[in-house]
């Protein structure tokens, strides 16, 4: 008798589950992720926009209408002066993403255009 080669039925039913549950999944995140290039494509133009934050506010909400993204505004940007006299931009923020029943994926972004790829964050207020 020669040994069968080949897969079986369970295990046929087990690998299309298993790519099903990648492609649902990758289906999910990848807008978050296109998003997310959005965001910083819409940045890095705004950087140089103005020479001060609200002239740099109102060009990232114009480039905000363009990208079709609403994960960040302008009141979430962080603007800091850099030593070059022009401004870096920084942003965070999270994408819950839920996936089947009480399961969710959490995805944390944050983005700057500081040359030293630090995000800056927004000062905590101390009562």
């Amino acid at each position: 008798m020669q040994k069968q080669k080949g897969m079986t039925l369970i295990g046929l039913l087990m690998a299309i589950s298993l790519v099903i549950l990648v492609a649902m999944i990758a289906m999910k995140v990848v807008p978050t992720a296109i998003e997310y290039n959005s965001i910083m494509k819409a940045i890095n133009s705004t950087k140089n926009a103005g020479t001060t934050p609200k002239d740099i506010q109102l060009a990232f909400e114009r480039q905000r209408g363009v990208g079709y993204f609403d994960a960040v505004t302008s009141k979430d940007l962080i603007i800091v002066r850099n030593n070059d006299g022009g401004f870096d931009l920084s942003f965070a923020y999270e994408k819950k993403i839920p996936l089947i029943g009480p399961a969710s994926i959490l995805m944390e972004y944050s983005g700057t255009t500081a040359k030293s790829g630090i995000v800056a964050t927004k000062p905590t207020k101390v009562d």
